[in-house]
């Protein structure tokens, strides 16, 4: 039985096209067959769907899927402001509050392994925060701009450099804090090992073979053209939106800005990064505890575990 001061959370990680929408609708949507339909909301782990007008080239729930399951951080952030793990933290934490205190359960799923592995574990142990050195580095990106501090973070830790993306504001900022409070690079420290106490995690990552992941990603891919996103990158210039923007630094929008290729090389550049992003995203869940790792087609063992877990809390 659930520790009933635990708030039970859902976990649905896999790539992009994977087919997490479509089983997430079959499960608790309005036209489930299931016991628990219309007892869960989605809470969607995706770094880009939370921004709005980027459409097509995120690939978001449509408005008549949304409307079978209540979706949340899904066209939730504007294109312009970076939304990073900090954000998605606070935001995922209040939100599955409110949806227990409804007598919902949370679902998280997406493919942003890095959000869902830390929202599962909680961030690493970190000196607690120095003000001073906190204003003196807001103070420095007011003045120099995110490409100075990043370069600066680059020479004092390489490690997490590697892993934080150049827009990414607050991780920059907090990695150079933490490096001059303690004098130790974040790197340094250990993820937990152990999920966050205040949740009970059905985690399940839904696999795929390789060859049929990269297949489907193909086809949404072609699939996303004949929708029009070249049209859309117009439409989003158009509104103010340039290769700087946060939003724009996704897969399936920056390399619109690459200079000299034609439209059949974009398509063909979305595909490649995307097959390599797919595979990098599962390397951030290997070892999350308890985690169920269940063919992304073998639905029924999926529901199984779903209606266990959900008739225990």
């Amino acid at each position: 039985m659930s520790d009933s001061a635990k708030i039970p959370v859902i976990v649905f990680f896999a790539p992009t096209a994977t087919g997490k929408t479509a089983l997430t609708l079959e499960l608790f949507g309005s036209g489930s067959l299931f016991d628990f339909k219309n007892k869960a909301e989605i809470l969607s782990c995706d770094s880009q769907a939370v921004y709005k007008y980027f459409d097509i080239g995120t690939a978001k729930p449509t408005p008549e899927e949304r409307a079978a399951v209540p979706y949340h951080l899904v066209d939730f952030a504007d294109p312009a402001i970076q939304f990073g793990l900090g954000e998605f933290m606070e935001e995922a934490d209040r939100l599955c509050g409110e949806i227990w205190s409804r007598k919902n359960v949370p679902v998280l799923c997406g493919g942003t392994g890095f959000y869902a592995r830390n929202f599962i574990l909680g961030a690493p142990t970190t000196p607690e925060s120095d003000e001073k050195i906190r204003v003196h580095i807001k103070e420095k990106l007011a003045e120099l701009g995110k490409e100075s501090l990043f370069a600066e973070l680059k020479i004092v830790d390489p490690l997490s450099a590697r892993k934080i993306n150049i827009n990414d504001e607050y991780r920059i900022c907090r990695a150079l804090e933490v490096f001059y409070t303690s004098g130790k690079p974040l790197s340094s420290y250990a993820l937990p090992d152990v999920p966050r106490s205040q949740y009970e995690f059905l985690t399940i990552i839904l696999n795929r073979d390789k060859d049929d992941l990269y297949r489907r990603i193909d086809l949404r891919v072609e699939k996303m053209f004949e929708e029009g996103l070249a049209e859309e990158i117009e439409k989003l210039k158009s509104m103010g939106y340039a290769k700087d923007t946060p939003a724009m630094k996704a897969i399936g929008y920056s390399e619109f800005f690459i200079d000299g290729l034609s439209v059949d090389q974009v398509k063909e550049k979305i595909k490649n990064d995307s097959h390599h992003y797919a595979k990098k995203q599962y390397t951030f869940m290997r070892g999350i505890p308890g985690a169920l790792t269940v063919d992304a087609d073998d639905k029924d063992r999926v529901a199984r575990l779903v209606g266990d877990f959900i008739s225990s809390v």
